[in-house]
């Protein structure tokens, strides 16, 4: 007899979970309290105009690859994707413009335009991180269960190229004297709940993912992969069961044994593989008697990411001569990030991010229109901001950025359909824990076996994917997380994983 895996939540962790474990024989269920599948990677359609929920990002495209020769498919036989040239538009403090690019001529003139002598030392970033990549990827690639796991050879021999011991704006600062070119490698930092000046020097192995390895995008948008993953399941004769949330883990003995859906229904299962935000899973889907480590208490004392305000806006025609990703900075970007991660307020001077996919994708809007896609880093709901009564103010505030420093001239007179989500849709609609998009934060007693375990520690027969736990957030590192927890249930079953 099969055995049965149930899966609580339809997001990337999970759908990869599946894909792997009904590829290798497993009987897979997902119950997924949405009524769509992907979760935070999930899409909508507003009169003809289509949208990606969440990321927009698609980097380090050999793990989905990897993902897809596991379960012994092509991924070009599910999906069109596409190299995005230029990486993106970069509106720099200042109103700077700066256009990074993989195609080796055009930045070393992008650069010398802007930020004079700077090639050589960029040139000899991209020889370095490579070589912080090389080493570093496989230590993410493997489950942190105890400390003895930072003795094993991959993790020693990634040692001396972690940088923790210096802020991720100091590390960069090896290669480049300026400080704004500086924030051109280090933006990222935000999206893991960290400023620059805070962030450990690790991550800037990030801005070399991108830059050595490129930004893609799916034809349809990033939702297309979890879409192309659940084909795969149900190809494998798994079941994805949509608008069915759960109640409950059901707990015996230390061991989970089953699920407890909110129609009262009853699963049991060998494995259960949680793909729910960690934190409101443990605060709403399990007990607090089986989770002494995470306690409703000791949940709300770990420090989280950022949230996100958005807006999805369906417009008459096309900005054809802006590029697909355009990232606007704050002209005070210290004290935005400052107000997101310490005092918890709502910039003034907002960050803002812009994605006019429709320059690559005419899929995405009909005919003669476009889709526009906005995100706003904000503090999550630590802040004591009110969302329901500021929300149009804030929107107004951020589509007269768009325009005026942005170049997307008349959006606000060009909208025909508009969606707005603020973190406190996030947490309310969403079940994301305070608001916190991008999860649990990245700082070191947060970062491999002090995240939670792939392999759950509280009870067992459980394991975890998604943001919030080992490697991280991220859509590349979620496919690793569904990947290890795959290979643990391999194992723990007694059988060789093969991958």
């Amino acid at each position: 007899m099969n055995k049965k895996v149930a899966i609580v939540g339809a997001g990337p962790g999970g759908l990869t979970a599946g894909v792997i474990l009904s590829s290798k024989g497993y009987s897979v269920d997902i119950y997924e309290k949405q009524d769509c599948i992907g979760g935070r990677n999930s899409s909508f359609d507003m009169a003809g105009f289509k949208f990606d929920l969440g990321p927009t990002f698609l980097m380090m495209k050999f793990v989905l690859e990897e993902i897809f020769q596991i379960a012994g498919r092509n991924i070009e036989d599910y999906l069109e994707i596409r190299e995005i040239d230029p990486l993106y538009r970069l509106v720099l403090p200042g109103g700077q413009e700066f256009y990074p690019t993989r195609d080796t001529l055009k930045m070393k003139s992008e650069m010398d335009k802007h930020f004079p002598g700077a090639f050589e030392r960029y040139e000899e970033f991209l020889v370095e991180e490579k070589k912080k990549f090389d080493v570093l990827i496989p230590c993410l690639q493997i489950p942190y269960d105890s400390f003895a796991d930072f003795f094993k050879g991959r993790f020693i021999k990634a040692l001396p190229r972690l940088d923790a011991h210096k802020s991720l704006f100091d590390h960069l600062g090896r290669y480049f004297d300026d400080e704004i070119l500086r924030l051109a490698f280090t933006f990222q930092a935000k999206y893991l709940g960290m400023s620059p000046w805070e962030c450990p020097g690790t991550f800037s192995i990030i801005s070399y993912i991108e830059h050595g390895g490129g930004i893609y995008h799916p034809i349809g948008g990033l939702n297309q992969i979890s879409k192309a993953m659940a084909r795969i399941i149900e190809e494998n004769g798994g079941n994805i069961h949509l608008s069915s949330p759960i109640e409950e883990i059901e707990v015996n003995g230390k061991r989970a044994q089953g699920l407890r859906l909110q129609d009262g229904e009853t699963v049991n299962a060998d494995y259960i593989v949680l793909n729910a935000d960690f934190s409101h899973a443990m605060k709403h889907l399990v007990s607090e008697d089986f989770r002494p480590k995470y306690t409703d208490k000791k949940l709300e004392g770990k420090r989280y990411s950022c949230s996100t305000f958005m807006l999805y806006l369906g417009i008459e025609g096309s900005y054809s001569e802006l590029p697909h990703h355009n990232i606007l900075f704050a002209n005070d970007y210290r004290s935005n990030i400052e107000d997101i991660s310490k005092r918890y307020e709502v910039s003034d001077d907002p960050s803002i991010y812009v994605q006019n996919a429709s320059v690559t994708d005419t899929t995405l809007a009909p005919e003669g229109k476009s889709s526009i896609y906005i995100l706003v880093p904000v503090p999550n709901n630590n802040s004591d901001f009110d969302w329901e009564s500021g929300k149009e103010k804030f929107r107004d505030k951020v589509i007269k950025i768009v325009e005026e420093r942005g170049g997307f001239k008349d959006l606000g007179k060009r909208i025909v359909e508009e969606r707005i989500i603020t973190p406190f849709d996030w947490e309310n609609e969403k079940s994301v824990y305070k608001g916190a998009t991008f999860n649990l934060a990245h700082n070191i007693a947060q970062m491999l076996v002090f995240r939670p375990h792939n392999r759950f520690e509280e009870f067992a027969n459980c394991y975890l994917v998604g943001g919030g736990t080992h490697p991280g957030s991220g859509l590349p590192t979620i496919y690793e997380s569904g990947k290890i927890s795959s290979r643990l249930i391999i194992e723990d079953g007694g059988e060789k994983a093969g991958f």
